[in-house]
């Protein structure tokens, strides 16, 4: 893993350096794992995207010889050590508020960088903690997401064009005080909260308010559908709930949020593989309709295809 102060005072040096090819050869010299974005974009150009990321110079410099006014893209996570809160400006998204209260919160007092986006938002840059897994998330609805491993971000001094107007990836502001890691899950759960469901009690299974998840699944946006249909699921399952009445009771609101019916019912059964081995014989059915076979019909038939 990459020195995560060595990338951040890499991405200092190299900010609004006009040549792209010169500011990506300074943060590879720096030991930066970089891979090439498209030309005004954030698409990879590799065919692996951040999983090619290197910061051997004769590597990188072939990259940037085809495309010299490539895009830097840099992993996120353990490959480059460091972390990004990505807090989104673009159409009806805005994040801003969700980021003050996390702020207001503690949460996110740790950054050493503030990027500023060409659409106006932020990226947050955090050293990543040592020997623990932060894996990337969405929350989609806060208008924020967390770039961890199994990510990328795009990185100064990048640029897009905003509206007719060429726009750079920008350093906004450097931290003067102590920085540190980001607590990503306690984050999460500050910005995208999930409901509280009881845990389940000897001897009898507890209650849990179906409805709530249900309504809780039905606002999920896309990015993060099919892991909160997952989590719910997990939860009416731990409860004692059978197959057939998940499916009745989660099934219309996981449409309503835009999965489809087959969606619905292979993340429903993953569910159920990893909380209830007992219901493993069901699963085994050679369709995924027959494994959750039932008089009803279909908890997705009624809102048809215009809900998926």
């Amino acid at each position: 893993m990459s020195e995560p102060f060595d990338v951040l005072a890499a991405l200092i040096r190299v900010d609004r350096t006009p040549n792209l090819a010169a500011a990506v050869r300074s943060l590879a010299s720096a030991g930066v794992p970089v891979f090439p974005c498209e030309l005004d974009g954030k698409r990879p150009l590799t065919r692996r995207g951040f999983l090619d990321a290197s910061s051997e110079p004769a590597q990188v410099a072939t990259w940037w010889s085809r495309t010299p006014d490539a895009n830097i893209g840099i992993p996120t996570g353990a490959a480059s050590g460091v972390v990004v809160v990505d807090v989104d400006v673009h159409g009806p998204t805005d994040g801003r508020a969700a980021w003050h209260r996390a702020s207001d919160a503690g949460l996110v007092d740790g950054a050493g960088l503030l990027v500023r986006t060409p659409t106006g938002g932020t990226h947050a840059y955090f050293p990543a903690t040592p020997g623990v897994a932060q894996r990337s998330w969405q929350a989609a609805n806060a208008g924020v997401d967390f770039r961890g491993d199994g990510g990328y971000i795009i990185a100064p001094p990048s640029r897009r064009t905003i509206d007719g107007t060429v726009r750079r990836y920008e350093i906004a502001d450097v931290a003067t005080h102590s920085v540190g890691p980001v607590d990503a899950n306690r984050l999460r759960d500050f910005l995208d909260p999930r409901p509280v469901a009881p845990s389940r009690s000897r001897g009898n299974a507890a209650t849990v308010d179906a409805e709530k998840l249900a309504a809780w699944v039905a606002d999920r946006s896309e990015g993060e559908r099919n892991r909160s249909l997952f989590w719910a699921a997990c939860r009416l399952a731990e409860s004692g709930t059978t197959p057939a009445d998940v499916l009745d009771a989660l099934g219309p609101a996981a449409a309503q949020a835009g999965l489809s019916e087959r969606e619905i019912t292979t993340t429903v059964r993953s569910a159920y593989r990893a909380t209830a081995p007992e219901a493993a014989p069901a699963a085994r059915a050679p369709s995924a309709a027959r494994w959750c076979a039932r008089s009803a019909p279909s908890p997705t038939a009624s809102v048809g295809r215009a809900g998926l």
